[in-house]
């Protein structure tokens, strides 16, 4: 069901998988609108994931069931995979964001809010990313994510930003509290009780996924 307040203007609601050319590669996602969809989240999500993710598909099911479309993507090819060095190579994630945000822009959902979905090291390309003067991002969500990865780049992000850290991921909870520390947007730290890096304790990913939901919805629908 959709939430209250969602617009009436939609954009060719659908679910799809779609090839996305880069930088003369062909990155492959899958892109999902529900009916009257309010705003896209993009996900960036971390090494060792793909567009396949349990995790980061469950978190895009509950975003979808609030009425916000996700674009689930592969960052890098099977073959840049194999090199670990691309896998934490922040700049090159963070340009292939923002290059997947322009196809989006360029198309039919052009005129849609967008914003980012992080986990682990992909919190740290989406942050790259919407600190560049261009990115034009409305609202991002880091989940375990590392924040600190976006170094100095951290003070130009102007986009809302909710960083979400485990209670039991002590190591990444300080470095989230020192990235903060570096941001000038509006930021909130909101730690979920009992969840290590990778919320795979009962009910810990559905509590990230809601608080997620709550602040896209907040950022990304017009009221």
């Amino acid at each position: 069901m959709l939430t209250d307040g969602v617009p009436s203007r939609q954009w060719l609601a659908g679910d799809e998988e779609v090839a996305i050319p880069i930088e003369g590669l062909t990155l492959r996602g899958r892109l999902t609108v529900p009916e009257g969809a309010g705003g896209l989240v993009v996900f960036a999500h971390g090494s060792g994931s793909s567009r396949h993710s349990p995790r980061n598909r469950f978190v895009a099911g509950v975003l979808n069931h609030s009425g916000l479309g996700t674009l689930l993507f592969d960052l890098l090819t099977t073959d840049e995979e194999a090199d670990r060095s691309n896998v934490f190579d922040i700049e090159l994630l963070a340009r292939r964001l923002l290059a997947v945000t322009g196809w989006l822009r360029s198309g039919p959902h052009g005129n849609a809010s967008i914003g980012y979905f992080g986990a682990s090291t992909g919190a740290g390309a989406a942050l790259w990313a919407a600190g560049e003067p261009e990115s034009d991002i409305a609202a991002i969500v880091s989940r375990g994510g590392r924040p600190d990865l976006a170094g100095p780049r951290l003070p130009a992000v102007t986009a809302p930003t909710l960083l979400i850290v485990g209670g039991r991921d002590e190591a990444v909870l300080d470095l989230n509290r020192q990235a903060q520390a570096e941001m000038r947007c509006r930021s909130r730290l909101v730690v979920v009780p009992g969840a290590t890096h990778l919320f795979e304790e009962p009910g810990t990913l559905q509590r990230a996924a809601e608080l997620g939901a709550d602040w896209f919805r907040e950022h990304l629908i017009p009221t």
